[in-house]
């Protein structure tokens, strides 16, 4: 295949990038190319495809909504596949109210202005937002300023508001001075909350996008409780980790926090349909209602609530439900393959939260740009197996229905991509 004259993919520089892969078709936990090989999808395609792809209960979900209302403006309509599936999503977040965006990065964008907004209605001037070292939260460019300044970012720096900075102690098996880091994170966020602040907003247990960075549920906790004292509101952005990819249905549970704003999508649909939620307390909504005009929430999106991605995110919804073990016990799955494979010589900080294990290559500079990631990327492809490393940073996060030799293929092949790498 050759380059589309007429695509635009993302975060692809063409210069130096293979062509891309045609595919034809999916199904469970493999992708089909157009000439016929097969690829074990084992980043779940950006981390949307939940349950596996095509997965036949949620198609026919889509199907039957189709049949019936497929669209409908929701600014004066209401259905009723939204409101089932707020009124699940709030039973399962603590949190009572849902509003309705199109992806990830609007549902932060959707926190933030819910936060910054709800304070300027009570009338007050805390105009702080606080965020962690290395946080992503989208390309958006509310949640662009929200994340860590990088490559992503720097040719919009001048657009981007400030935002205090925390330290985000990451962990990984055997790390024996975590809590020294910890300890230097919170009283930083101490220091930082001296200042009358908004929201503060992290991503719960496991920093994504900036390399599967793992904080332990008890430092959460710790932030959780200062935030609280500080009359801020806390933001979890749970777009990555929703839905049962850290062991529990929200990251923010196996935690043990309670947020006041939660942002959704990716795993929100079953990854059949684009969707995101932010989720909010009864206090926030209660702050926009009111006589006055200008305390209404004027966001909106043409495809909120849309009938096709609710009924898909309750059918997924269905199946999480009704087998809880397939995320309860995949880090049970992963743990026996990374401990052997954390005794390869180039296997650095080895770490597994539910449906995620990811480990640093020791080869050359820890960026995103260490080629060394590409390298594995290709190894990978030509074995049977996808994987889009973060630089340096190897992950796996296969579909909750990955079989047991699909998963085993995943990191022989990933041990002989490294095996290459050594000296001879």
């Amino acid at each position: 295949m050759t380059w589309h004259p007429h695509l635009w993919h993302p975060t692809t520089q063409v210069a130096s990038s293979p062509e891309p892969l045609q595919v034809r078709s999916a199904r469970g936990s493999e992708l089909e190319l157009s000439d016929g090989r097969r690829l074990i999808d084992a980043i779940s395609s950006w981390w949307v495809t939940l349950h596996g792809h095509a997965e036949p209960a949620i198609a026919a979900a889509i199907a039957r909504q189709a049949q019936q209302l497929e669209q409908v403006i929701f600014a004066n309509f209401s259905h009723e596949p939204a409101e089932q599936l707020a009124t699940r999503i709030s039973a399962l977040t603590g949190l009572e109210r849902l509003f309705f965006s199109d992806n990830g990065s609007t549902a932060v964008e959707v926190a933030l202005k819910i936060a910054w907004q709800w304070w300027r209605n009570q009338g007050s001037e805390r105009r702080q937002v606080i965020a962690f070292e290395g946080a992503y939260h989208g390309d958006t460019f509310g949640a662009m300023a929200l994340g860590e300044r990088s490559l992503f970012t720097d040719p919009y720096e001048p657009l981007l508001f400030a935002v205090a900075r925390v330290a985000w102690p990451h962990s990984h098996w055997g790390d024996d001075a975590v809590e020294q880091r910890e300890q230097v994170a919170l009283r930083q966020l101490e220091q930082a909350l001296e200042t009358p602040t908004a929201a503060v907003i992290l991503e719960p247990l496991i920093q994504g996008a900036s390399g599967m960075r793992v904080v332990r549920p008890a430092f959460l906790r710790a932030v959780a409780e200062r935030v609280q004292a500080a009359g801020a509101l806390l933001i979890a952005d749970e777009v990555f980790t929703g839905f049962g990819r850290t062991g529990d249905l929200f990251a923010c549970r196996r935690a043990g926090i309670q947020p006041d704003l939660m942002a959704l999508s990716k795993g929100l649909t079953g990854g059949f349909l684009p969707m995101g939620a932010t989720m909010a307390s009864e206090r926030l909504y209660q702050g926009f209602i009111s006589e006055r005009p200008e305390a209404t929430f004027f966001h909106g999106h043409s495809f909120t609530a849309n009938p096709l991605g609710c009924a898909a995110a309750l059918a997924s919804l269905d199946l999480l439900q009704a087998n809880p073990e397939r995320f309860q016990q995949f880090e049970v799955r992963h743990t026996p393959l990374l401990e052997v494979l954390s005794r390869h010589p180039l296997v650095r900080r080895p770490r597994c939260v539910g449906t995620m294990a990811a480990w640093d290559v020791d080869a050359g500079e820890a960026s995103y740009l260490n080629p060394v990631g590409k390298q594995i990327q290709r190894h990978c492809l030509q074995q049977g197996v996808y994987l889009r490393p973060l630089g340096n940073v190897v992950y796996l996060l296969p579909p909750l229905g990955i079989n047991e030799d699909q998963l085993d293929r995943c990191y022989s092949v990933v041990k002989q991509a490294m095996d290459t790498l050594m000296p001879v």
